[in-house]
């Protein structure tokens, strides 16, 4: 499908697919899972990325055998990515080429399911905060992905219709989040050989298709 030339706004998703803090998270939960006892694979990963941290923390406490224990796994977790995310966070490649060719020609926002705290350690320590002026994340929602609410917040905080917006994602639940909105859906995979359903799918920003649309698309009149 082709990329729309016109659209009412962008909402992005953040980790893994505008910054590489897939990896912080994965080094932190691969630690958790280390001290409970468990090797943390791919498997292991699909059950945790892109849910809310309370969703996948209340996982990690089931899969754990510790069911009544989610509060306490989700500070540890939190204090682990934190940890990480203070080292430095990586843009994805591509991000910021796009994130400049769109900027102050199209309204653009974030919508993600971490919490206000890690958002903002991110997009600081990454330089990509200048950007966003509008920002959501799972503390300003009562429903998180894959609910459509964050993306429906950060469209209407953006003045615009997702109808004639595009959202970029890289996990499935993100993926359903955005087309449950009424967004044009861009899939960027953050996980080798994960197959996602969207309206254009993309190995990476980097992809010469996309590059040329950040160049020439335009805020719909």
């Amino acid at each position: 499908m082709m990329l729309p030339p016109r659209v009412s706004a962008i909402v992005f998703d953040c980790d893994g697919l505008l910054l590489d803090t897939e990896s912080c998270w994965s080094r932190a939960e691969a630690a958790l899972f280390a001290e409970h006892g468990h090797e943390f694979g791919p498997t292991e990963k699909d059950m945790l990325i892109g849910r809310s941290v309370p969703a996948a923390c209340a996982e990690l406490a089931r899969f754990f055998g510790r069911p009544d224990d989610s509060p306490l796994i989700e500070v540890d977790l939190l204090a682990r990515v934190a940890g990480e995310l203070s080292d430095g966070v990586a843009p994805m490649p591509g991000a910021r080429v796009l994130l400049d060719a769109v900027a102050g020609r199209v309204p653009v926002a974030v919508a993600t399911n971490s919490p206000r705290q890690l958002l903002s350690a991110a997009l600081s320590t990454s330089g990509l905060g200048r950007y966003f002026e509008v920002s959501v994340t799972a503390d300003d929602v009562a429903h998180a992905k894959p609910h459509p609410e964050p993306y429906l917040v950060a469209f209407e905080r953006l003045g615009a219709r997702p109808s004639d917006g595009v959202a970029l994602e890289d996990s499935s639940t993100g993926v359903v989040a955005a087309q449950a909105a009424g967004a044009f859906v861009i899939a960027v995979p953050s996980q080798a050989g994960k197959a996602l359903t969207a309206d254009f799918v993309t190995d990476a920003l980097t992809d010469p298709e996309i590059v040329a649309w950040g160049r020439t698309v335009r805020e719909l009149e």
